[in-house]
């Protein structure tokens, strides 16, 4: 964990355009960073997005969620500073840009930034099961390929251990979020429609169907509405794919988190650049 949160905290000091020091001061700093970013996220970010960052009542998953893990360093600092208003989410620019660096840094750590999964699967086969035996590409993208209604799992591998991913796809029900619980939507004419709901207030429900269509429903309009106590994803994993090709399931999304990640570092390093030549 140590070095999980020093590899973090000296992205974050690079990123803040710091002069050469030496390994001992960037340690003592880095560890510095990492304590100040999590005493700030603690205070300011927790009682809206959890202690791990995973989302409460107030504010969503933070650390899971691909579309935050995938946003550059600088897009995520100016989210900290300025804010989102229309969300509701605050800004920070008044904790400086030191502070609310060390909270990008910590925030790297919970997403499992630096983590690397150790895997003993093949990653080629593990490619081929996901877009054909698994079918895992039904409902799931990984680099622009693949379903809509599942979540991008480009990044997804990147937040745990082998072991962890291994038990999402055995067991996808544990631990459900009740955001992804399966819904089940029953019309006043008997028509039913299955799938996830994407937005819903007091009067409406907006629901994607498995086969990924939209549909809006006035719930005045619904003879029942039923949120299940499971997700869409199967939950025979373990009975349909063998040991060794769940291994190599893991070992793709891995392989692909790992790939996404370089290439998302890569892109915040040439753009750095470009604007220093600038």
């Amino acid at each position: 964990m140590a070095s999980v949160f020093f590899f973090a905290c000296m992205l974050a000091l690079h990123a803040g355009g710091q002069n050469a020091k030496s390994p001992a001061s960037n340690s003592h700093e880095s560890h510095s960073s990492a304590e100040d970013g999590q005493k700030a996220f603690e205070s300011v970010c927790a009682a809206c997005h959890g202690l791990d960052g995973r989302g409460g009542e107030r504010g969503p998953n933070i650390a899971t969620r691909a579309a935050v893990q995938q946003l550059s360093d600088e897009e995520t600092l100016r989210v900290l500073g300025l804010g989102i208003p229309a969300a509701g989410m605050p800004a920070f620019s008044a904790l400086g840009l030191p502070r609310i660096r060390a909270v990008m840094a910590y925030l790297r750590i919970l997403q499992g930034g630096g983590k690397a999964a150790s895997t003993s699967g093949d990653a080629h086969r593990g490619e081929l099961l996901f877009f054909g035996k698994a079918g895992c590409a039904k409902c799931h993208m990984i680099s622009g390929s693949g379903g809509f209604i599942g979540a991008d799992l480009s990044s997804y591998a990147s937040n745990g251990s082998a072991e962890e991913i291994r038990a999402a796809l055995v067991d996808p029900n544990k631990d459900l979020d009740p955001r992804k619980r399966t819904v089940l939507v029953t019309t006043r004419e008997g028509r039913q429609f299955t799938g996830v709901a994407r937005n819903e207030d007091n009067f409406s429900l907006q629901l994607q169907s498995v086969d990924g269509t939209f549909h809006l429903f006035s719930k005045a309009d619904l003879d029942q509405l039923e949120f299940l106590p499971k997700s869409l994803m199967p939950s025979d994993y373990g009975s349909a794919l063998s040991s060794g090709e769940i291994d190599d399931l893991v070992s793709y999304l891995v392989r692909t988190a790992r790939a996404t990640r370089q290439m998302r570092a890569s892109g915040t390093e040439s753009k750095r650049e470009k604007e220093d030549d600038d």
